[in-house]
Formats: C-alpha cells, sequence, structure tokens
C-alpha cells in the first residue's frame, strides 16, 4: 500500500499510525473505543483514517498523547491520496459505518415506538435522541439513512409520552413587537437571555430589555419568562420554544436551539441536548459573582450567538 503525501496542498485525509506494547490489552481496547466514537475508519493494518480538518486534528492529537503515555508511539499523518483505494471507496466506508449505526438505532426506535404510551418515558426518548446526535456528529459524509431515522424519532417524539401536551401557541405579527420594551424576571438564567437573543435576532434588532421591580410594569411592556402573562412556559414548551412558535421562527439551527435551551431549562432530557448545560452553569457563577442583571443579560446573549453560530 503506498500513501502519497502532499505538505503543500490540504490533505484531504488524516491517517494515525500507533502501536501499543504487548501486554497493553486494557489500553489497546481503550482507544479502539475511543476511535469508534471518533468515526474513524481502519486502513487496513495501517491505522485509522478521519476526514482532515481541525476539529479531527485535535481528537486525534489528544488519543495520540494518550498512546504514547501508554508507552506506545503514535504518528498523524496528512493523507493526500491512496493508490489501492479511491476518494469514492473510502468515503463508501465511512458512510456504511454510519448507515450500520443508523440502522441499529432505527431498530430501537421502532421498538420503543410499539410500546404503550405509560412505557414510553421521555428519558428513553431522550436517550435514543442524544445516541442519534452523537451518530450525526460523526457522520462525516450524509448517510442516506439519517434523514430516515430523525423522521422516525420525531414522530415518536411528536406522540409525547408525558400527559401534559403543549398548548396551543398563537402566532403573533412581528410588526406589533418591534420598538417595544421586554421586561423579565431578574437573575436571567439560559432560558431568558436566549430568548432575549432570539427577540434581537429575529424579532426586533432594537429590542430593550428590562427587569421587573416587584409587581411594576412599565406601561406597554412585552413580559417574557415572568410567571403571569406574555410569553412564558406554555404546556411542554419553554419560553424560548414559545417565542420560536408564536412567531413562527423557522430558522434551521433555531429549532435545534430550542432543543438545546428545552432540556437545559426543564432538564427531562426531551431531546437529549446537553449543549445548554454549560452555558446555563456559566450564567449562574455570572450571578454568584455578583455581576449585574444588565451585563448577565448581555454576555449571556453573545454566548447565545455563539451557541447558534456553532450549529451545523
Amino acid at each position: 500500500m503506498t500513501i502519497t503525501v502532499k505538505g503543500a496542498q490540504l490533505s484531504p485525509w488524516l491517517l494515525l499510525v500507533f502501536s501499543l506494547p504487548t501486554g497493553r490489552a486494557s489500553q489497546r481496547v481503550e482507544v479502539w473505543r475511543k476511535l469508534q466514537r471518533l468515526g474513524s475508519a481502519p486502513l487496513g493494518n495501517s491505522g485509522y483514517l478521519l476526514p482532515n480538518d481541525s476539529f479531527n486534528r485535535e481528537r486525534f492529537e489528544w488519543l495520540a498523547t494518550a498512546i504514547r503515555s501508554y508507552r506506545g508511539s503514535a504518528s498523524i499523518v496528512e493523507v493526500q491520496s491512496i493508490d489501492n483505494f479511491s476518494a469514492s471507496q473510502i468515503i463508501g466506508r465511512f458512510v456504511a459505518a454510519r448507515t450500520k449505526d443508523y440502522q441499529e438505532l432505527l431498530r430501537k426506535l421502532l421498538r420503543a415506538s410499539s410500546l404503550s404510551r405509560a412505557n414510553r418515558s421521555a428519558s428513553r426518548i431522550g436517550r435514543l435522541r442524544q445516541r442519534f446526535q452523537e451518530i450525526v456528529a460523526i457522520d462525516f459524509f450524509h448517510s442516506p439513512l439519517r434523514a430516515r431515522v430523525e423522521e422516525v424519532l420525531d414522530h415518536l417524539q411528536n406522540k409525547g409520552p408525558s400527559s401534559s401536551a403543549s398548548l396551543e401557541t398563537s402566532v403573533v405579527a412581528r410588526k406589533n413587537y418591534r420598538g417595544r420594551v421586554w421586561i423579565t424576571r431578574s437573575r436571567p438564567g439560559v432560558d431568558r437571555v436566549t430568548s432575549a437573543w432570539l427577540i434581537r435576532r429575529f424579532i426586533d434588532p432594537k429590542a430593550r430589555f428590562v427587569f421587573a421591580a416587584g409587581s411594576h410594569l412599565p406601561r406597554n411592556a412585552v413580559p417574557f419568562d415572568m410567571y403571569q402573562g406574555g410569553f412564558g412556559h406554555r404546556g411542554d414548551d419553554c419560553t424560548f420554544e414559545t417565542i420560536q412558535k408564536s412567531f413562527r421562527i423557522r430558522d434551521r439551527k433555531v429549532v435545534v436551539m430550542a432543543q438545546i435551551i428545552h432540556d437545559a431549562d426543564l432538564g427531562d432530557q426531551k431531546f437529549g441536548r446537553a449543549e445548554g448545560l454549560g452555558i446555563d452553569e456559566v450564567l449562574k457563577g455570572w450571578g454568584r459573582m455578583g455581576l449585574p442583571d444588565r451585563e448577565i443579560l448581555e454576555r449571556g446573549i453573545q454566548l447565545a450567538q455563539g451557541l447558534y453560530s456553532s450549529l451545523p
């Protein structure tokens, strides 16, 4: 097998070549499991391949460091071409591996779908959703089965294991909410700061936010994430979801963010999304540091924009 490496041009593949001393069986299994989680494809006895980008390079670098700590050897090579495998053949290996993962998940989804409503718990569906997200993260070349699995998962989730279905959300006109002051509770958390970001990004770029002082509400202010009135939790939805649905914000990334914020705010693992938990902890930390409400909100809006930008 001949591998051609061209340093002057960004190569499409990263190859991790490694060896471990005999007697390191447990470490060998550990490395193999990490390679599986990374979605790498074996290349004969030569090593493991990943598409060449900064994310995958970092993962390989950390794994190589671990291998060397086990007294093994590891090298990461940028590969331009492989003489006995075409690019389409290599891509086919990745697609076949992810298709197998999706098939296994689909079987679990169909079994869950056959359960009674009482036995179809939110945590069970959340775990299945989380597994789906794990596969999507390493589905570098978009297996054709992905759409089918997502369709079944959405259908299962929409059936809903919960006894309290989401209340009907009425649609409102964005033009009626421009140039308004929005009011919320003090010490904003993940639902409130991301809702403020959603308002500024998709409803009114010049929206102003104030915090409630006792029972006094500014005239014509729009409450959000308050305990009474305005845009807040409705049925199983958090405030972010309510605003998204009320204003018909159909941006693909916002739909994903709604799932992330739901799980972080309500903690029911409905969507198997853990990305928002870190943001929530950061906001709580800023609160404990004594930062003013307005500063927490503005910093949180920047975090929300970063989350939005990070989504594929």
